[in-house]
């Protein structure tokens, strides 16, 4: 199977399979479903962004114990990047690290175990993951498709990541009077109550200095309808993209208490909905508490943040394969951007992202570690066999 792992991933990358290429999209889950082979193929389509849920059984199973996700999109990149080479036992390629090497491992493996497991088990491959996975990932799971345990090939390094950022995007409008700008005490500037809010927000969410496990602010946008200097604007917005830790549920003993076992614990004792409605509920009442009578917010997306407990029997079980191929223990890690596990979180299923080794995802000279791969594979097959 090993001889395999190169020839699959160099094919997946050829094609460009970016989220506005829907010819593309069908092509790279067609090779995929080609590689698979024998074995029941559901497909699903929604907004013309195709997947397939792969299972040995003839008929779906209520629930599968193992769900293994790929998602085979990938975004934009130059005409080079879509020409794969080996270089220093590397191999380059856009998506070669996000995540067509993990996912022509995931299909390899699966072919080689799923048949021979006593467990159910299923191969999801999705093609819009880039964009949120609302077409594939979640779009199954409306269709009944359940998991006990989910892995998904995103990159890691071999680092287990059980914990990601919840994600919200919000607008804030404030409302001013307009006037001439060279009488501007006869209006009141949108932009300048603007500026009292990112101050309110710039003190009670300050940006890290370096990378750290707290919510954050990013100031996306500023906007105003004003077309001309000599003018006070009458309304602007700003825009936010912000990213909350799943703690916000206890926020005030989150602040109190700077334990990282604590809040493990306290996670661990409440179900991912509470998480879900408290965190919403929570979150976007303090912001519009700082904002107050400033501005108008407006809530565009909401997700879920990402959580599995690092001691759960699955999380446990794949860091002992790990150990055992790679000789040492894996990091358990923490994500700030999303993938599509939240999806399976949201309805009470459980999962991990967990990769290769591999640079530059979504830039120039992305590539992967050839070797890792195949490591990849031997973790994953150990870890199937053993459950």
């Amino acid at each position: 199977m090993s001889d395999r792992i190169l020839p699959l991933t160099k094919s997946l990358i050829s094609i460009p399979s970016t989220c506005d290429n829907k010819k593309a999209l069908n092509d790279v889950l067609n090779l995929a479903l080609k590689e698979v082979g024998d074995f029941t193929i559901e497909r699903f389509e929604k907004e013309g962004y195709p997947s397939a849920l792969v299972y040995p059984q003839k008929e779906r199973p209520k629930k599968f114990k193992v769900i293994l996700n790929a998602h085979l999109d990938v975004v934009s990149g130059k005409d080079e990047q879509f020409k794969p080479y080996e270089k220093d036992g590397m191999l380059f390629g856009r998506g070669a690290f996000d995540m067509k090497g993990a996912a022509a491992i995931l299909i390899l493996v699966f072919k080689e175990v799923a048949k021979k497991l006593s467990y159910p088990i299923a191969l999801q491959l999705v093609t819009d993951e880039e964009i949120g996975g609302f077409c594939g990932t979640k779009y199954q799971i409306e269709k009944g498709v359940k998991a006990d345990f989910v892995l998904a090939g995103e990159p890691t390094d071999f680092g287990i990541n059980n914990k990601a950022k919840g994600i919200i995007w919000a607008k804030i409008k404030t409302k001013g009077k307009s006037a001439h700008g060279a009488y501007p005490w006869m209006g009141k500037n949108a932009l300048w109550l603007a500026k009292k809010i990112l101050d309110k927000i710039e003190k009670e969410y300050p940006i890290p200095k370096k990378e750290a496990w707290q919510t954050t602010f990013n100031l996306a946008k500023i906007e105003t309808p004003n077309q001309t200097f000599n003018k006070v604007p009458d309304e602007a917005t700003i825009s936010f993209d912000i990213r909350y830790i799943p703690e916000e549920l206890f926020f005030k003993t989150y602040r109190q208490k700077k334990s990282k076992t604590y809040h493990h614990e306290m996670l661990k004792q409440v179900d991912h909905d509470k998480i879900i409605v408290n965190n919403r509920n929570f979150l976007i009442k303090k912001i519009k508490k700082i904002v107050g009578n400033l501005g108008k917010v407006e809530v565009l997306l909401f997700e879920p943040p990402q959580f599995t407990d690092e001691k759960s029997f699955y999380v446990l079980k794949l860091k002992k394969a790990v150990k055992k191929v790679l000789q040492k223990n894996p990091k358990i890690i923490v994500k700030h951007g999303g993938s599509d596990i939240r999806h399976f979180n949201q309805v009470g299923g459980k999962g991990v992202t967990f990769g290769p080794i591999g640079r530059n995802l979504h830039a120039d000279n992305e590539w992967v570690d050839i070797k890792s791969l195949e490591k990849y594979f031997q973790i994953l097959f150990e870890f199937l066999r053993k459950l």
